[in-house]
């Protein structure tokens, strides 16, 4: 940012969407579209009140770490590894699928074979932040609904990383095998190491400072963010760091004050990711890419869940359960953001397709979160029959 102060961005990132939001609550709808509505306000493409997004959006991210963090609290640790086995071919094979999708259908628009992958690839994720945002976590997460819809966020990821690492290695001259094995390798050494901490050290901690809150909550940013470093330095990513450290200590019996205490800070980082979304996309050149973009959107919300539905029901799950997950996995991804952004600095594609993935990607989240805010249990539901927290 230029100008302005960190309190003076706060101030219209809060302000901004209590206004907006009172708007979009009136009009029935979805609140994450009015926190996009006012980065679209106060960004650069807007009044430019902010004229530098990335400061917002890395403050955001926090956000997301105790999300996950939040999420592997609810999970049972022995129930998410025989999930994980269960979607694993789901993942992969619509993976595959929705990667040629997105090929062939960038192709009818005269892209290049490169530029065609990247499109296709940003199409193959489905975004954590909605998928996740939108799970109550008092209901869904001890049911079979929620841990399918994050073992298969959980993989999306894996894979994520290891495109992304692709990406960056096609600029060299050579592919450094090791360099792309790491992520694979690093997993499982992080979660042996963050049991055997949180067994023999963390939890001694706990048994004996746990009557002291103010400790425990210390203790559990702590244990959050430092996984969540190490899984970054090992090669994999902050979130999956942070769901990690979730894990290993959903059993603890002090893992329900947790949940509580960090909703609050969770919610304000992720108020501030949605409207950092919204302020880092460019107005101006919409005109060129918003048919062939809201083709890619509706490829996401409707053809994507149908084979999500596809497959889930051809892994023996109910109807009503298949419909549901496939439905709240239905857009594009943070990580097709990222995709764009680092495909277009190393210059692989033109400027005109990374924009084309983005405002694709935001029209999917804006789709998606409002049918799935309409239809479903969702803790910002605005009927009182579906809110559920």
């Amino acid at each position: 940012m230029e100008n302005e102060s960190i309190v003076f961005s706060l101030f219209l990132i809060f302000f901004g969407a209590a206004m907006i939001a009172t708007l979009a609550l009136t009009v029935r709808q979805s609140l994450i579209i009015a926190y996009i509505a006012v980065g679209l306000l106060i960004g650069p493409s807007g009044l430019s009140l902010i004229h530098d997004p990335t400061l917002i959006q890395n403050i955001s991210s926090v956000g997301i770490i105790f999300l996950l963090f939040l999420l592997g609290l609810d999970l049972d640790p022995k129930e998410l590894f025989r999930m994980a086995g269960e979607t694993t071919l789901v993942t992969g094979i619509s993976s595959v699928v929705l990667l040629g999708l997105g090929y062939f259908y960038s192709r009818q628009w005269g892209f290049t074979q490169i530029e065609a992958l990247v499109i296709g690839s940003s199409l193959m994720f489905s975004s954590t932040i909605i998928g996740l945002k939108l799970i109550p976590t008092t209901v869904l997460h001890h049911q079979h609904t929620g841990e399918l819809i994050i073992s298969v966020l959980l993989l999306q990821d894996i894979i994520a990383i290891v495109l992304l690492l692709v990406l960056e290695a096609s600029a060299q001259e050579t592919i450094d095998l090791i360099s792309l094995s790491r992520p694979l390798l690093a997993l499982p050494l992080l979660v042996i190491v963050a049991y055997l901490v949180e067994k023999y050290v963390l939890i001694r901690l706990i048994r004996s400072y746990d009557k002291i809150q103010e400790y425990i909550f210390l203790l559990a940013i702590g244990w959050c963010l430092g996984v969540a470093e190490a899984a970054e330095w090992l090669g994999l990513s902050y979130e999956i760091g942070a769901f990690i450290a979730g894990v290993t200590i959903a059993t603890s019996p002090i893992a329900l004050f947790i949940v509580n205490s960090l909703k609050p800070l969770r919610d304000f980082f992720l108020i501030i990711f949605f409207v950092a979304l919204g302020a880092n996309f460019d107005l101006s050149i919409l005109h060129q890419i918003w048919l062939p973009a809201l083709g890619l959107a509706l490829i996401a919300v409707l053809v994507k869940p149908l084979l999500y539905r596809g497959m889930l029901r051809f892994s023996r799950e109910s109807p009503e359960r298949s419909t549901e997950v496939a439905v709240r996995l239905g857009q594009m991804s943070e990580f097709s953001l990222l995709l764009a952004v680092l495909a277009m600095e190393m210059k692989l594609i033109q400027q005109q397709v990374g924009f084309l993935v983005q405002f694709a990607t935001l029209l999917s989240f804006v789709i998606s979160s409002t049918y799935v805010v309409m239809t479903y249990p969702t803790p910002i539901a605005l009927n009182d029959r579906l809110r559920r927290d």
